[in-house]
């Protein structure tokens, strides 16, 4: 019986500082992952609510893109969420009480635009950052955090969300 080996092999992207290449790695092997957990999914799909779930995979996948851009702004480049994005975020992160918002009757394929469009800003922005940059404190209002603790943040988040979008799958009826 003849099998397929598989290749486990992570390369730093191209073009980054090295540090910076590899976390960029690491957040699209996540990426690939979230698509593959998505793929084929209908509208029904993408908007059911399941017990054990108060999102749906719809509301999820917005989620995913705008805390990504938002960090991307806020945290990395420490500048206001850019107004020229707003037309793909209509809705706040979380509503008044502090959950997601509930986004409904959009497409796959558009789930998968703005994720695809967010991830390409990520990349064009971070492209300019050198690694001395990539571990300085940001001081916030809140917090300090460096570029390299936010995409951390940002591979934990997609994946902690990657398992709750499974989890609506395997109870979709």
């Amino acid at each position: 019986m003849s099998r397929t080996r598989k290749s486990l092999i992570l390369h730093p992207l191209q073009g980054y500082a090295l540090p910076i290449g590899h976390a960029l790695a690491c957040l699209q092997e996540g990426r690939k992952r979230t698509l593959q957990s998505v793929a084929e999914l209908s509208i029904h799909d993408l908007d059911a609510h399941v017990e054990g779930s108060p999102n749906s995979i719809g509301s999820l996948l917005y989620h995913i893109a705008g805390i990504e851009l938002d960090w991307l702004f806020g945290e990395i480049l420490e500048q206001n969420f850019p107004a020229e994005f707003q037309s793909l975020f209509p809705l706040d992160a979380r509503d008044k009480d502090g959950r997601l918002s509930v986004v409904a009757g959009i497409e796959l394929q558009a789930h998968l635009q703005r994720l695809a469009f967010v991830r390409e800003v990520l990349l064009k922005k971070l492209k300019f950052l050198d690694a001395e940059d990539f571990y300085r404190p940001r001081s916030l209002s809140r917090y300090d955090v460096n570029p390299a603790w936010v995409l951390n943040h940002l591979l934990q988040h997609e994946t902690e969300h990657r398992n709750q979008i499974a989890h609506i799958r395997q109870n979709l009826q």
